[in-house]
């Protein structure tokens, strides 16, 4: 079932990490999305990185943001040294019945929820 999340009607200031926000809390338990899906979706495909820098600060946002489901473009665990043990990401995952070994998701594409394609 895809859901609906209009961006343009937050406010205007609320700035870009808020967006990647808005979208990383739509990610389903379960699933997992990519820098680069994330930064697509908002209409910036050149800014995985920043979409990484927000996932970094997404412990000081109001409202949880679900960051260990956002991974790099292969799979890889690139965020976990930001979880305050480098465990806990793979931890997270692994609850959630996402395999992991060496810091990289098992059956990745089976895992890889799309915003672009997801949400409208």
């Amino acid at each position: 079932m895809k859901k609906t999340l209009n961006l343009k009607n937050q406010k205007k200031n609320s700035g870009f990490f808020n967006q990647v926000y808005e979208v990383a809390r739509q990610i389903p338990f379960g699933r997992v999305t990519s820098y680069g899906a994330i930064a697509k979706f908002l209409g910036t495909a050149q800014s995985a990185r920043v979409v990484g820098w927000a996932m970094n600060d997404s412990h000081i946002s109001r409202k949880f943001v679900p960051a260990h489901r956002v991974v790099n473009r292969n799979g890889v665990l690139t965020g976990k040294h930001h979880f305050g043990n480098s465990n806990t990401m793979k931890q997270l995952l692994e609850n959630e019945g996402i395999r992991v070994e060496d810091d990289q998701i098992i059956d990745f594409e089976k895992h890889f929820w799309d915003p672009s394609k997801e949400l409208l």
